[in-house]
């Protein structure tokens, strides 16, 4: 009768640092290549090496998350072919959910569309890439929401998570959110016209430079890094 409860606690901790670690990656507190050590983790949260283990399998089968044998689990650095790979599936989703949105979107989703891409300009000018970032990923939702087919709006932000971390660093490349705005504006002005082939063109224009600065961001740290 009692035998189940301390494994169904021990599950319900995994999952709850789960959810946290899989946070602190999508947000980039943990970069991409940062060993997840299990004694660490433990001393961090205060449990024992085993929830900490089940969270890292977890993450691992999501993909957040690379595992080694006898070594510690980094978080996920996928290759050049692979985040290529990754870009393109998700240029063409983000896309199709564009070229959705400007023909299904409500007058009122289109409004707190457009309100909340003007409230993104003074994020530009005050130079703040973290409040930009939780601004974009709002931005995105609402693009994804507004092609009112939950099935591709599902598949999209699964994708987007699995990219999150990647996504998030090309903020911290020189002039970025300004290029990067100037790339939403087009999208915006697509979808208010309603004008379905121009806002998926721009949307996948848009995916396509994310990518670049992303890669332009790793190339920078590299060359730092060499050179220190």
């Amino acid at each position: 009768m009692t035998g189940p409860r301390p494994s169904a606690r021990r599950g319900t901790r995994a999952e709850d640092l789960r959810q946290q670690l899989a946070d602190e990656i999508v947000r980039g507190i943990l970069a991409p290549g940062t060993a997840l050590d299990e004694t660490e983790l433990a001393a961090r949260f205060g449990v024992s090496r085993t929830p900490v283990r089940e969270a890292i399998r977890l993450l691992g089968a999501s993909g957040l998350v690379e595992t080694r044998q006898h070594r510690s689990a980094l978080v996920a650095r996928p290759s050049k072919d692979q985040l290529a790979a990754m870009f393109t599936v998700m240029a063409d989703l983000e896309a199709l959910c564009a070229g959705y949105a400007a023909v299904s979107m409500t007058a009122r989703e289109r409004r707190a569309l457009e309100t909340l891409h003007r409230s993104m300009a003074p994020l530009v000018r005050d130079g703040d890439p973290q409040q930009f970032h939780e601004a974009n990923v709002e931005f995105h939702a609402l693009i994804y929401a507004g092609s009112h087919n939950p099935y591709l709006a599902e598949l999209t932000a699964t994708t987007r998570s699995r990219l999150s971390p990647f996504r998030r660093a090309q903020f911290r490349t020189l002039g970025r959110l300004s290029r990067s705005y100037g790339e939403h504006e087009l999208v915006v002005d697509a979808i208010l016209k309603g004008d379905q082939t121009a806002a998926a063109a721009a949307m996948l224009g848009h995916i396509g430079t994310v990518e670049q600065a992303y890669l332009q961001y790793v190339d920078t740290e590299a060359a730092s890094a060499a050179s220190a």
